[in-house]
């Protein structure tokens, strides 16, 4: 009886298998998007009065109003004045963390922790209108474990390419400095590596357990206890080993660079982006337009690191670091500009609050970038960084359908882009103040 049962309940399970793989997907949603203006950032033009088709996640067409017949009951979404781009891309972000307290984010802090708040770091993100992100450095793997609960759908947050820990030298950037040599972490996964094999293997665990991109220090920073702002710390040996085994695995390098030194040896050892590159002389620019090498400066930081540090008990060394990068970098960034550098938006957001993304765009176009400029940066330029140019950064046919809209006009004052109106990502509306609809809450 229980054989002739369970011959009975195995054929039932096969014929239900055998008629879901028959059935028929159901049809994409289809929707219809008004848009009085379209920045179009490939182009560098603007747009009128245009109808954009969005199909499941990804865009159909765009076409002009005029020239356009909506179907009888078609969901029309009509944007009024508002003026859309397509969604911003951030390609230099810590979205697992921000900083609280020096010492009690060092010591007092796990793992856990940045597990429990990443989610609300990255939904801020999100409705900030930044529908992409390189999360460039985070320990753990904290940042794989964000990228899948995003990607299934649990949390909200951008899309993401994640580097995992930061390969560091010891007593560098991404090293524990200025503590006892008794002060242990047990279990702490960070990418501190030295010699040509270890840091090949770094790189080899990284993409093991997820990473997207590699994330190089190659010099001092900032942000740490050891001494020199922007010293190398990796020889050019163990710098092209990065590139080279990141290479053999599909993955670019991104490299953190403060010191004029570094910065040239970064590019030579073959990098995609240089991070921060605040001393860069003109002949690491020269080098750098030479090899086609991004550069990815965070210019509007600095505001904020000097005046919110110390009341977050930062040590007076690091503020003082500080004070000596925030100018120089500004005007390295618009001899930069001006000699015709790629440069792609990264913000180092964590530094200061997820969510203020925005910030930047006004300060690139006070040290020397157009407004139409500043918006290709965080747009086509960003996604031919990433890789992602036929996916991401543009609103054109088989696109992913992410795109944002502001009441303002962005092209006559960059700032609007600070307070995002309306964000869609995948075709699903997360934000729309436009027609005062509440947040896209996630169950």
């Amino acid at each position: 009886m229980l054989r002739r049962f369970l011959t009975l309940f195995a054929a039932t399970c096969a014929t239900a298998a055998v008629a879901a793989e028959n059935a028929a997907p159901a049809a994409p949603t289809v929707l219809y998007l008004k848009a009085a203006r379209i920045i179009e950032p490939r182009s560098g033009t603007v747009l009128q009065d245009q109808v954009i088709t969005i199909e499941g996640h990804k865009i159909k067409t765009v076409t002009a109003l005029a020239a356009t017949t909506l179907p009888a009951g078609a969901r029309v979404i009509d944007l009024g004045h508002a003026t859309v781009l397509p969604g911003l891309i951030d390609c230099h972000t810590h979205v697992t963390g921000q900083p609280a307290n020096f010492y009690e984010d060092i010591f007092r802090k796990s793992p856990i922790d940045e597990a429990m708040t990443a989610h609300l770091y990255a939904r801020r993100t999100l409705l900030a209108g930044f529908t992409t992100i390189r999360n460039v450095g985070a320990g753990n793997y904290v940042d794989f474990a964000l990228r899948r609960a995003i990607e299934k759908g649990e949390v909200a947050g951008p899309r993401m390419q994640a580097s995992g820990p930061s390969l560091s030298a010891t007593g560098g950037h991404g090293d524990l400095n200025g503590m006892s040599p008794y002060v242990r972490f047990e279990g702490d996964i960070n990418g501190v590596a030295d010699g040509v094999d270890a840091v090949r293997k770094k790189v080899r665990e990284n993409v093991k357990y997820g990473a997207d991109v590699i994330k190089m220090l190659a010099t001092a920073g900032v942000l740490s206890e050891e001494e020199s702002v922007g010293a190398p710390q990796y020889q050019l040996d163990e710098m092209k080993a990065i590139v080279e085994e990141a290479a053999l695995w599909g993955r670019k390098v991104a490299a953190h660079a403060h010191g004029t030194e570094g910065i040239k040896m970064a590019i030579r050892a073959g990098v995609a982006s240089v991070e921060h590159a605040s001393f860069i002389d003109d002949e690491g620019i020269a080098l750098a337009k030479e090899h086609g090498t991004y550069l990815v400066p965070d210019i509007y930081n600095d505001d904020y690191i000097l005046a919110e540090y110390a009341r977050l008990g930062y040590p007076e060394k690091i503020i003082e670091k500080e004070r000596k990068v925030g100018r120089i970098q500004r005007e390295n960034f618009a001899k930069a500009v001006k000699a015709g550098c790629k440069i792609a938006y990264g913000t180092d957001s964590g530094v200061y609050p997820h969510g203020w993304n925005g910030k930047q765009f006004a300060h690139m176009v006070k040290w020397g970038m157009t407004p139409m400029q500043a918006i290709q940066s965080a747009t086509v330029t960003a996604a031919d960084l990433l890789g992602w140019q036929t996916k991401v950064g543009e609103l054109a046919p088989g696109f992913c359908a992410d795109l944002v809209a502001v009441k303002g006009d962005p092209l006559a004052d960059v700032g609007v882009l600070e307070h995002i109106d309306f964000v869609m990502k995948d075709g699903e509306i997360y934000k729309d103040a436009i027609a005062g609809q509440p947040v896209k809450q996630f169950e």
